[in-house]
């Protein structure tokens, strides 16, 4: 077994290691046995320790194996402290430590060989060619001695010689064929080994005479047991060596009698002491949930490389931290207070130090999912997968089930939400009863609050938990759940707020930063900290003694010579941009391995995220991002930071000085508005500081002259629509919104004629008046006098635009939590367990959708070509989608089979399983419809939509679809090409070319004239403002984020034909398949009011219902 152990288990984790022996003990019919005592005695376990070897099983079991196995060990050791242990432990040995990178490595290992030293090779990131012969053992016999090939060279072998290899990389990749000929020692931290590592820490520090006394019991103990032995073996000497009768021989006689005494002494006096061990160990075990609690945050917080890649923590920082935790004084009369106290400061000082290093998008998510692993008493059953959506419950057969709940629902609740309570309502049977949703006055405050999620029916909150408040706000008022999930958050952390202190690099420095840990700090894009660091370097050290790199091609040897001299010397360096040069990223990271520097000496990086950044370097960093701040009145101050009064004032021109300020004042609000994507933006643009240039350039050139009247406006429109910022929009409708802006901010009503020519000031927005000055300062105070919160009206939004904001928020914070949640196990190694707890659920959930539906085994007759275009396509839909449907299914019963153990996994099967292990829907489905994103969505949307289609082929049938009532878009799979089959059968019917045909809409059920194919659509949503069937209307603050349209009767008809609506009072709006905006359907033109560029700027839009 203990060959087994040290052949089989050396990589294995502490769970399978335990498991395994479990297993071999039942075949083997051993009862007990325990490596640890079985290979070494307690004197050596107790060496060790003192030689700086972590005392808990793990590494213990993987000392014994290193020093037994007869393949050389490769030592798997990201915290390097089992390196440490085996430099301190060989010592003796003639002992020789070489990087692998090192330029004297082959020399190293020919003389170790040669000489027969000790020879550790640190830094492994692949294991060499050279060694393989070593490795494998290929000895050439010349006579009496033994050779062996290094390289091109015959070297002797010496038989003294012993090779280990070590490596801090977790993640290394070793081929098959170098893995059997090494032996993989891995001390990649476990939960049991860090509970042990943290409660030896505690108690050194809380109670270092435990400690003391346990290290003296297990030493005494030791030296009983040897005596024990000892006394057995003289035992056996004297009887092997009596001559004679023994019964007549005194002295053996006396001897025996005198053995047996001390043997019961010794047997007394190691019961003794096992009882002294057992009540130590009951003092030391008080201290248990301390180390319980830090491992298991720990692993939390390790789950945050799911969610970026440059959120990687070491275990020494963690361990440093919990020994700041330890040392900070807190005055606690009792065990248990201390223990509390601990605790808290602890959960409090990683929470902080977590934070600090997240982008700020990221940090309500993971407030979340830390409260989730660390309190799990916080919530009942189900419903965490409740909130993040990984529960299914039935879905509606027919649309009149929908309907049936929306003419239930209560009056004060939005239509919309019907689905929502009814899964509450079949989830949570009690809870709904208990909420009284039907009292409308009890609920009257909530439904018009814009804090509902503190504004609860007073006694109902009482009853509630803290995350069942979550759950009635996510039901019923989703555009107040981002700060539902605040508060709990915060509550349950016991934190004021989830951010910590803005970033003050002083402190920082002062507090924390050490000289062998380099400071990270992680920028996104267009922000940079450079600025900031020259003053703290100027304030600290002197400017002399700062050095900056900005990084690129050719600088990574310059780079290399100046840190070695700024570590010996004590200076401070920053390499900047090292995103650009992440191959050349590992050479730092030994570099910054070998080095000894000076306690002055300070390393700064900045770095932009980037998916190939060493995972070593990043957990040997302390970390901190640095995000541009938020809003328009520090945008602008960035703008005017980067111009100089003189650039401003030079040509005395205060038509210019405004039109900068303009530009900058543009730029701000382009920038920001992506703030609201994607009702502000459909998506992320890239506007940068460089845009602001060019932009700048050109105002420069044209802003010339005193006179407003002569500055070529149209000229700056078009460059900037065209070339500068709109470039890189793809999206007509955010061409239109930029347009909006050109026309508004860059015309002679904003920028004033002659000075003193004005009758009346200009305002840019709400209390935003141009100065009629080209003086600099001026300028910068009106900056300055802006709030530093902006209002929706800057950007023309909507004034409701915060609760659109939360609701795109907490859907994005639930995606993110969704990701923390995944498997570790990424699909490329079959793990059977991993798979049936991973997929178990999600293949439930497929056999509840499908149960009593018949669509697995449903078939269709094909549709033929005489039919109408309609008719056509709906059936063309239907059979598409049974198609997807039993092409799901199979794919997903070939998953089943496998974890069930009925089938062998084939390369398609492990395609599927590794997409939805992440949680993505594979590219198997998507190639055959591109729905949500989401598996279970995915599914849940494609059993919903294929049953619905049913209806939708039995009115085709009766030929009563486009004339028998609404219809609803959102059934559809592809309800733009059902819009083309109308647009179709219209040409046909009116014996024209489809290109001759334009998109009409009316309401208030009015006739579209000239129209020969009409249908009603029913369902159609509005965001960024409301309608009335005659107007759109202004969102007031209180306003619904998305409101439902009357039903609209549509229609294709010549181009030729009169519009429903004038050009001048309607607007096209955009109808895209949901809320994400990323797939556009059609358009229809509303009618406005007149005003067409307010409801660009507001981000009106129509989309489909979820």
């Amino acid at each position: 077994m203990a060959s087994g152990f040290i052949t089989y288990l050396s990589h294995a984790p502490e769970d399978d290691r335990r498991s395994k022996l479990e297993a071999w003990k039942e075949m083997t019919g051993v009862k007990k046995f325990d490596l640890k005592h079985f290979l070494s005695t307690e004197s050596e376990l107790l060496a060790w320790k003192a030689e700086g070897l972590p005392f808990d099983d793990l590494s213990l079991e993987n000392a014994l194996v290193i020093l037994q196995c007869c393949r050389c060990p490769l030592l798997i050791d990201p915290s390097q402290r089992a390196t440490q242990w085996l430099k301190t432990h060989l010592r003796e040995s003639r002992l020789e430590v070489v990087n692998q990178q090192d330029s004297n490595f082959t020399t190293a290992l020919e003389l170790a060989v040669r000489f027969g030293k000790t020879l550790v090779i640190q830094e492994v990131d692949t294991i060499e060619p050279i060694l393989y012969p070593l490795l494998r053992g290929d000895l050439i016999s010349q006579g009496p001695r033994f050779a062996v090939h290094i390289g091109e060279k015959m070297v002797d072998f010496s038989e003294d010689f012993k090779l280990f290899m070590t490596t801090r990389n977790p993640n290394l990749e070793v081929s098959p064929d170098s893995m059997a000929i090494v032996t993989a020692v891995n001390f990649t931290t476990t939960r049991a080994g860090l509970i042990s590592q943290l409660l030896a820490a505690t108690i050194q520090h809380e109670k270092p005479e435990l400690e003391v006394r346990k290290t003296e019991l297990l030493r005494t103990e030791e030296q009983l047991k040897v005596q024990l032995a000892s006394l057995e073996e003289s035992l056996l000497e004297e009887l092997a060596s009596a001559e004679g009768n023994i019964l007549e021989n005194t002295s053996l006689l006396m001897s025996l009698n005198e053995t047996k005494a001390k043997s019961t002494t010794i047997s007394e006096s190691l019961t003794e002491s096992m009882k002294l061990q057992e009540s130590l160990d009951q003092e030391r075990d008080a201290y248990l949930p301390v180390a319980e609690n830090g491992s298991k945050m720990f692993f939390v917080i390790s789950d945050l490389a799911k969610l970026n890649t440059m959120y990687r923590f070491s275990l020494t920082s963690f361990l440093r931290l919990f020994q700041r935790a330890l040392e900070a004084k807190q005055e606690a009369g009792t065990a248990d207070l201390r223990i509390k106290m601990l605790t808290s400061m602890f959960q409090t000082l990683v929470y902080e130090y977590v934070c600090r290093s997240l982008f700020k998008a990221d940090r309500l998510a993971f407030a979340l999912h830390f409260v989730h692993g660390m309190r799990p008493e916080l919530f009942e059953n189900k419903e965490w997968e409740m909130v993040t959506g990984q529960i299914v419950v039935d879905i509606f057969r027919r649309q009149e089930s929908l309907k049936n709940i929306k003419d239930s629902l209560p009056s004060w609740i939005d239509a919309e939400r019907a689905t929502a309570v009814s899964d509450l309502k079949q989830m949570y049977r009690n809870l709904y009863q208990s909420l009284c949703l039907d009292d409308s006055d009890l609920w009257a405050n909530f439904s018009r609050s814009s804090q509902c999620e503190r504004d609860l029916p007073s006694k109902l909150a009482q009853k509630l938990t803290w995350f069942q408040q979550i759950i009635v706000v996510q039901a019923l008022r989703p555009d107040r759940l981002q700060s539902a999930m605040e508060w709990f958050a915060s509550r349950s952390l016991n934190v004021r707020e989830l951010s910590p202190e803005t970033l003050n690099l002083k402190r920082l420095y002062e507090q924390e930063s050490l000289a062998h840990e380099p400071i990270l700090v992680i920028i996104s894009p267009g922000s940079d900290p450079s600025q900031e660091l020259e003053d703290l370097a100027e304030e600290v050290v002197g400017g002399e003694r700062y050095h900056q790199i900005a990084m690129g091609q050719g600088q990574s040897v310059l780079a290399v010579q100046m840190l070695r001299d700024c570590a010996k010397d004590g200076h401070w360096l920053c390499l900047k941009n090292l995103h650009l040069v992440t191959s050349w990223l590992p050479v730092l990271e030994k570099e910054l391995n070998t080095l000894e520097p000076n306690d002055n000496f300070r390393l700064w990086m900045t770095a932009e995220v980037h998916v190939k950044f060493p995972t070593i370097l990043l957990q040997s960093s302390l970390k901190v991002t640095y995000e541009a701040p938020p809003g328009i009145r520090r945008n602008l101050a960035r703008t005017y930071d980067s111009w100089s009064p003189d650039f401003i004032s030079r040509p005395a021109s205060t038509i210019r000085a405004q039109t900068l300020f303009v530009l900058a004042w543009f730029h701000a609000v382009v920038q920001e508005r992506r703030c609201y994507i994607p009702q502000g933006w459909t998506k992320f643009y890239e506007f940068s500081f460089a845009d602001l240039r060019a932009a700048t350039d050109v105002i420069d050139r044209l802003c010339t002259t005193s006179d407003s009247q002569s500055v070529q406006w149209e000229f700056i429109h078009g460059l900037f629509e065209n070339a500068i910022y709109g470039g890189r929009i793809d999206n007509s409708f955010d061409v239109q919104v930029l347009q909006s802006y050109l026309v508004q901010f860059f015309s002679n009503s904003v920028v004033a004629a002659q000075v003193g020519m004005r009758s009346r000031p200009v305002k840019l927005a709400a209390n935003v008046v141009l100065p009629s000055t080209y003086q600099y300062k001026d300028y910068v105070a009106l900056i300055d006098s802006l709030p530093d919160t902006d209002k929706p009206s800057f950007f023309g939004l909507p004034a409701n635009i915060e609760r659109s904001a939360q609701r795109i928020t907490s859907s994005q914070v639930i995606k993110q939590l969704k990701i923390l949640m995944r498997a570790d196990a990424t699909g490329d190694k079959f793990d059977r367990e991993t798979w049936a707890r991973q997929l178990g659920p999600l293949l439930a959930m497929w056999k509840k959708l499908n149960k009593g539906t018949g669509l697995v085994n449903k078939t269709v007759k094909q549709a033929t070509g005489q039919e109408l275009p309609v008719t056509v396509f709906i059936k063309q839909e239907q059979e598409s989608a049974l198609k997807l449907v039993q092409a799901v299914h199979g794919s997903l019963e070939a998953v089943g089979r496998v974890v069930h153990g009925n089938a062998l996994l084939t390369s398609e099967v492990q395609h599927l399983a590794r997409a939805l292990l992440q949680q993505q829907v594979p590219d198997a489905w998507s190639s055959l419809w591109e729905g949500p994103r989401d598996p279970v969505h995915y599914l849940r949307s494609l059993v919903a939509k294929s049953l619905a289609l049913g209806s939708w082929v039995e009115k085709a049938h009766a030929q009563t679809l486009l004339s028998g009532g609404a219809i609803d878009l959102s059934e559809l799979f592809h309800p733009d090409t059902f819009l083309n089959a109308m647009r179709q059968q219209t040409a046909r019917t009116l014996k024209c070319s489809m290109d001759d045909l334009k998109s009409v809409g009316r309401w208030n059920n009015t006739k579209v004239s000239g129209a020969s194919c009409t249908v009603r659509l029913d369902g159609l949503q509005l965001e960024g403002c409301t309608f009335d069937g005659s107007r759109l209307l202004e969102n007031e603050l209180n306003s619904p984020t998305v409101s439902t349209l009357p039903s609209c009767t549509f229609a294709w008809v010549p181009k030729d034909a009169p519009e429903p609506y004038p050009m001048n009072d309607s607007i096209y709006l955009p109808i895209y398949y949901s809320s994400d905006r990323e797939r556009i359907i059609s358009m229809l033109r509303v009618p406005c009011g007149g005003n067409q560029a307010k409801w660009i700027q507001c981000g009106a839009a129509l989309f489909l219902k979820s």
